[in-house]
């Protein structure tokens, strides 16, 4: 085993199924993780948002309560608004920046939080910043929040006893740091449950619209292994063409196979009556060697002809699904060179009506054999014109074009009595006229092979006949 047979055997492509299902999955995950990230993001500016606007509470609250010695020193009058600010240490904090210092809340007392000395807000100017680091007080580093508001003492009340002043409210960011957490893993937990059950629901649902293709795989085992004769017809509208393909080709093949049958059960049974005459003519002791010569010229031509015959038969019945297309006018004019030098002495010219474009969809052998059959009897018969007209036959949904075509000429043409009978195998129209009367049989074996129609009829253009063939468009 060769390295690329070997790549070839163990690397095989995914199953649709593998492949949908890898897909969907990896899609669900990058849409959940997404998802989760945003919420995250979203609720972290939340979080910060109501944190900002919690210690702008605070600010407020003590702009109120807040009050000036005369020798500048800070002087808070109320309660603070959360006890947190009279326990040093305990993660929400107060400054004071003056113009003559600083003054802090009993919680600051211990911790090193950033320093605010020289750090005046404009009067009405607002800061939110974090997270700044900072010293626990158990000396151990941390972070915090900081919230700043911009203020303006009225002193007693003249304009020269005003200074400006700002309050600084900080909070520890592990209490927004313990949210984060908890919102995370709530978010984190139930999009992991999310998506687990998105993924069976998305796995049954899968195997849930696999199911035709699995049942037409079924079906095609059990028609290779001789259960079922054809593919059913009760599948979604998707896979109708391929099991219409499918079915078409069986019928193809089963039509193949019995025209072969017939066709050697025909010559086999066609040769024994010319070799029954020969054997008679052998055992009864002929004594005029001359007559023994003509018996035996005349049966080994019948058999020459029913081999031939049998063996265009044969050469009719190839495979005609999904053929290229084959160009009619190339064909028809190779064809119609010959026949008029066969025909010469009558003088016959062929016109052509041709679309451009037409062609004939099935094997090139067939169509030789149909424009040739079919044009070979107009020349035969035609006084001096014979026309070949073609033109394609529009179909819908997708499917390939049909085919019209027509061979007309200008001689006596056939009565419509006479139709039935000049269509019969190895019956010519004029005894008198060459031939082995088996052309237009050939033909109405070529057409229905292709499913289609042959039209015999009087030309309205010529005057004489008109043999119309219609191939329907292909799957």
């Amino acid at each position: 085993m060769t390295g690329r047979q070997w790549l070839l055997k163990r690397w095989r492509p995914r199953s649709l199924q593998a492949r949908q299902l890898l897909a969907a999955s990896v899609g669900l995950v990058a849409f959940l993780a997404l998802a989760g990230y945003a919420l995250d993001a979203m609720f972290a500016d939340t979080a910060r948002a109501n944190l900002s606007e919690r210690l702008k509470n605070y600010a407020t609250a003590y702009a109120g309560g807040v009050d000036f010695t005369r020798d500048g020193s800070l002087y808070i009058r109320e309660q603070p608004p959360d006890p947190r600010f009279d326990v040093p240490g305990n993660g929400l904090y107060l400054q004071v920046v003056m113009p003559g210092g600083t003054g802090n809340s009993m919680s600051a007392e211990g911790p090193m939080l950033p320093d605010v000395s020289g750090r005046m807000l404009k009067p009405r100017e607002e800061v939110f910043e974090g997270p700044l680091p900072m010293t626990q007080i158990d000396g151990t580093p941390g972070e915090v929040y900081r919230y700043g508001m911009g203020l303006v003492w009225g002193g007693d009340g003249g304009p020269e006893t005003e200074f400006p002043y700002t309050i600084y409210v900080l909070e520890d960011s592990r209490a927004l740091g313990k949210q984060l957490r908890v919102f995370r893993g709530a978010v984190w937990f139930w999009l992991g449950v999310t998506g687990l059950i998105l993924l069976l629901l998305q796995t049954l649902v899968l195997q849930w619209s696999l199911r035709p293709l699995k049942r037409v795989i079924n079906e095609l085992t059990k028609v290779q292994r001789g259960e079922r004769e054809r593919m059913s017809e009760l599948h979604p509208r998707e896979l109708a063409p391929l099991t219409e393909s499918i079915n078409a080709f069986i019928e193809s093949e089963r039509e193949n196979l019995e025209r072969q049958r017939n066709t050697l059960a025909d010559l086999a049974h066609s040769l024994k009556t010319p070799l029954a005459v020969l054997r008679t003519q052998l055992d009864s002791g002929a004594n005029d060697p001359q007559e023994l010569r003509e018996e035996l010229d005349v049966q080994l031509q019948r058999m020459n002809n029913l081999v031939s015959y049998q063996l265009a038969r044969a050469a009719s019945s190839g495979h005609k699904l999904f053929s290229a297309p084959v160009p009619i006018e190339s064909n028809a004019e190779e064809i119609v060179r010959g026949l008029e030098k066969v025909y010469a002495a009558k003088g016959v010219l062929c016109e052509f009506e041709l679309e451009p474009g037409v062609s004939f969809y099935g094997e090139p052998g067939d169509l030789q054999e149909l424009l040739g059959n079919l044009l070979e009897n107009a020349f035969k018969w035609a006084n001096r014109r014979v026309m070949l007209t073609a033109r394609p036959i529009a179909s819908g949904g997708g499917r390939r074009a049909g085919l019209m075509l027509a061979v007309d000429d200008d001689g006596p043409g056939i009565a419509d009595e006479n139709i039935a009978k000049v269509l019969q195998r190895g019956v010519r129209g004029d005894e008198r006229v060459q031939g082995h009367g088996i052309g237009l049989s050939i033909v109405q074996d070529l057409i229905k092979a292709y499913r289609g129609q042959l039209q015999v009829s009087r030309s309205s253009e010529l005057g004489g006949a008109r043999f119309e063939v219609t191939l329907p468009p292909g799957i």
